[in-house]
């Protein structure tokens, strides 16, 4: 038997015990998740320096605050997220208890990425947690130090049969994805995701895949071109351009081109310095592979900034590159490293045009002023989210789903959403064995009458907290025109009493919040 076999095993074993079910250990659990990013802050920080020549600061900003607002939240809305969730009747069940039950699936398994080795990873670890089940983590062997890490100290603070962490490479990841699991959650390319879909389809089990593809950028030149290109700057390259949800290209007319080539240089030297090489903030590739993929990219297309690099560091400095267009070597996959490449389009027209003729990203970006121009490109386009005038920071927003379309992914997390996706949502439905006249309209034999019958009362939706609304409005508005009437005789006109009751009236709907 495999290790990776004795661990699902193990994880297993520990769900079936029941331990998981109470919010309370979940809570602790989430808690102690918490305390690890706290205590081993250091830790953290210094193999993301070592896997991504990231900054301490960076690795904060980038990867644990998120995860720490992610923790936090989920300790705090967990009771309401367990909680039974009552929904709407119909006539024939207005007396039953009728309502959805989040329960856990069982053995999630989490593949992580390289390229943020912990907010990637944990995250879907915290909804995993927040949902009651166990958890088979396993963080990518590229980035090797965090996973080292990973492997060491997360033990030391969370259940160690429920949510081991397993590290390899390709065979380890391959005799994992040969174990049952309740569900699979991946983050990577598009590529590997689709062997984990297969592997997935042998056992049935579901699967979560957050993958990433070419995120497009347009901009309007009737736009403040030199906001829009400090705020593309920045999303584009940093983490040096590793980011699975970075404005993969720009699509603008040619009449602003040179400007935009323009602004964007200005802004990597106020962020990056004149020498990003020597600048700490400026992480580099991760390794001599990716290194020689992202540079053999550039062929066939014009350097207007930037094209510098160093084998030897990983390094490959901030590049705009123009003479672009929809076949150049560099649109024919994710870039996934510093370069921004940019098409001329002779509007947004062409631009959705070029946008829909290929595959969903996971992520559409359109700066412009004309509120009307970006409700079209929403309207007329498909991808993961839609972000106008900014980029990235739609993913720290907990109560928005983070997730792709098509071949940029399925299924979603964050927030709220983390929990329901890693939960199974049971359909619950408790009747009483009485009132069997109205039933046995569902009995044979079947007659028109009884046809017209089951048609009312299936058909016919209530709105139980409408119900409940009218009926204390009622009480109140025969209770304020009793007390009315007592007082009466202090009134000398029926103005006067009509005034009284729609003052009580008023009064009694502000107390009761109707």
């Amino acid at each position: 038997m495999s290790r990776e076999q004795l661990v699902v095993q193990r994880a297993r074993k520990s769900f079936h015990t029941g331990k998981t079910k109470p919010l309370e250990y979940r809570v602790h659990q989430l808690k102690s998740l918490l305390r690890f990013i706290s205590d081993r802050r250091r830790d953290i920080a210094d193999a993301v320096k070592r896997d991504l020549g990231k900054s301490e600061h960076g690795t904060e900003l980038f990867e644990t605050l998120g995860l720490e607002g992610e923790i936090k939240l989920a300790i705090e809305k967990l009771a309401e997220w367990a909680a039974p969730r009552p929904v709407e009747k119909n006539l024939l069940t207005i007396t039953d208890e009728v309502y959805v039950q989040p329960e856990p699936l069982g053995v999630v398994l989490i593949i992580g990425a390289w390229n943020y080795p912990w907010a990637v990873t944990l995250q879907p670890l915290v909804g995993a947690i927040a949902a009651g089940n166990a958890a088979v983590i396993k963080p990518s062997e590229v980035s090797s130090h965090s996973a080292k890490v990973m492997e060491e100290l997360l033990p030391q603070y969370l259940d160690k049969d429920l949510y081991p962490v397993v590290t390899g490479g390709v065979s380890e990841t391959q005799e994992l994805l040969k174990q049952r699991f309740d569900h699979i959650f991946y983050t990577g390319s598009s590529v590997v995701g689709k062997l984990v879909m297969e592997a997935a389809a042998r056992h049935l089990t579901p699967v979560t895949l957050e993958l990433g593809g070419k995120s497009p950028c347009y901009i309007d030149k009737n736009c403040d071109i030199t906001v829009a290109c400090r705020r593309i700057t920045w999303g584009k390259f940093v983490n040096c351009g590793q980011t699975c949800i970075a404005p993969d290209y720009v699509l603008c007319e040619p009449s602003v081109q040179s400007r935009v080539v323009e602004e964007i240089n200005k802004s990597i030297k106020e962020f990056y310095t004149d020498n990003p090489k020597t600048f700490e903030d400026y992480g580099r590739i991760i390794n001599q592979r990716h290194f020689k993929r992202v540079m053999s990219l550039m062929e066939g297309s014009t350097v207007a900034v930037g094209g510098d690099s160093d084998e030897s560091q990983c390094y490959i400095g901030p590049t705009v590159l123009k003479d672009v267009t929809g076949e150049s070597k560099v649109m024919k996959e994710e870039i996934f490293g510093p370069l921004l490449p940019i098409i001329t389009v002779s509007g947004v027209d062409e631009a959705i045009q070029f946008i829909n003729e290929r595959e969903k990203p996971l992520v559409v970006y359109v700066f412009s002023n004309d509120n009307k121009l970006i409700k079209r490109v929403i309207a007329e386009t498909s991808s993961g989210a839609l972000l106008a005038n900014d980029c990235l920071v739609h993913f720290t927003v907990s109560a928005l789903p983070f997730g792709g379309v098509g071949n940029s992914g399925m299924g979603c997390y964050h927030g709220r959403h983390s929990f329901d996706q890693l939960s199974h949502l049971r359909s619950c439905l408790i009747k009483q064995l009485k009132m069997e006249g109205i039933n046995s309209m569902r009995y044979p034999p079947h007659t028109a009458k009884k046809l017209g019958w089951a048609r009312f009362f299936l058909l016919k939706h209530v709105n139980v907290c409408r119900l409940r609304r009218m009926a204390l409005l009622a009480m109140f508005t025969g209770l304020a025109a009793f007390v009315v009437q007592v007082k009466g005789v202090k009134y000398s006109s029926p103005v006067q009493i009509g005034i009284k009751g729609f003052v009580l009236v008023s009064g009694m709907l502000y107390f009761t919040g109707l």
